[in-house]
């Protein structure tokens, strides 16, 4: 699509595929993980508002609108630090698949893809999409609804304008969240999402919900803020059908396996040392939602999953500290077992990993780094 949708990314991944015992929880328990950033004076968001109340109404919203998204709407600093900390860093493959595909995701999906299933069937039956592949993609984004954010998306998107860095897209966002609001999709109160304006249970950015968001209910609105997850599966579906999916065609697999039969793929090996797939237009598809080849491979891998399929075992390269996914887990046992809790053993060595090992090696007289490593396995063994 063109109005991209992760143009920022969204700390997507870092948010939904942290829930994993080495990686950094985003939300373990509640079911919505952006706990509520309070608002703060700010005079130039005062008058940058008050400018942007003129812009709307030249695009069409009316002034009602406008004023009643705002009533309650105000400047949100939290939601500028979390922009600007956003960490760049690449997680493996294997890492990223650990998470996409952990055992509690893969449960979880198998049980609200039965739960679902009549209505995916018949959102499958309009839109030609796998409702498996839609489970996964629900899966990605929100866990499974769990996790969809409660941050006011006026304000988060008009903050996120006021500042500037990506001043033209998010008041281009703020512009197509109040025309939601106009369409009488939702209302202000709901109008809620993660700090950076993704909404609902498949994590729309306003404007993509403009494009592809659909009313499978028949209720009149296009409501992705419900619990009931119907039109946001629904439109998640839609979204794939008008990017190309291809419906009974799989979207790739592992050099060798039954998935990688992929008329017309090609072969892609997202890291040296790696597994080579062989993926296709629905591979294509996928990216279309979120443009990388990890993400497409996960939600791929994960819709296998939830219909039964295995996992993926590799081979994959050793990390950067010379360990293997086996050699992680075993040192997360050991820690765990000598008082130094990782808080599960999952072979990702995430923020909960790296501070056990911090106090081991502060106990011990070692260095603190926080970095795992080979010798520190020897070491606890």
């Amino acid at each position: 699509m063109q109005a991209t949708r992760r143009t920022f990314t969204l700390g997507t991944l870092a948010v939904l595929l942290s829930g994993c015992s080495g990686a950094a929880r985003f939300a373990s328990t509640p079911a919505r993980p952006d706990t509520t950033l309070p608002t703060a004076p700010n005079a130039g968001w005062d008058a940058w508002v008050a400018g942007f109340k003129g812009r709307a109404a030249g695009q069409g919203i009316s002034p009602g609108v406008i004023d009643r998204a705002f009533r309650g709407a105000g400047f949100i600093p939290g939601v500028i630090e979390r922009d600007r900390n956003q960490t760049e860093f690449k997680r493996s493959l294997e890492d990223y698949l650990s998470i996409a595909a952990s055992d509690e995701r893969v449960a979880k999906g198998r049980a609200n893809y039965a739960a679902q299933r009549a209505t995916l069937a018949r959102i499958e039956a309009k839109y030609g999409v796998e409702g498996n592949v839609v489970a996964a993609i629900w899966g990605l984004e929100s866990f499974f609804g769990e996790r969809r954010g409660n941050i006011p998306i006026v304000s988060s998107t008009s903050t996120l304008a006021y500042e500037g860095r990506r001043g033209a897209f998010f008041e281009k966002q703020l512009i197509a969240a109040l025309k939601i609001l106009q369409n009488g999709d939702t209302t202000p109160e709901n109008l809620v999402g993660s700090w950076a304006g993704a909404m609902g249970h498949t994590q729309f950015i306003p404007t993509s919900y403009e494009l592809f968001a659909v009313d499978f209910t028949g209720d009149g609105r296009r409501d992705i803020w419900s619990d009931d997850p119907t039109d946001s599966l629904a439109s998640t579906a839609a979204y794939l059908a008008k990017s190309g999916w291809q419906r009974g065609q799989p979207w790739g697999g592992v050099v060798g396996s039954p998935g990688a039969n992929v008329p017309g793929g090609r072969r892609l090996q997202p890291e040296a040392g790696g597994p080579t797939f062989i993926v296709g237009r629905n591979f294509d598809a996928i990216k279309r939602y979120n443009n990388s080849d990890s993400y497409a491979i996960g939600v791929g891998h994960l819709s296998d999953r939830i219909v039964g399929g295995p996992p993926i075992t590799g081979p994959f390269p050793p990390d950067q500290y010379g360990l293997r996914k086996d050699d992680r887990i075993a040192l997360q046992r050991r820690l765990t077992a000598a008082g130094f809790d990782t808080q599960g053993s999952d072979g990702v060595i995430g923020p909960n990993s790296r501070a056990a090992i911090q106090a081991y090696q502060a106990r011990n007289g070692l260095p603190v780094t926080g970095d795992p490593s080979l010798e520190l396995l020897r070491r606890l063994g």
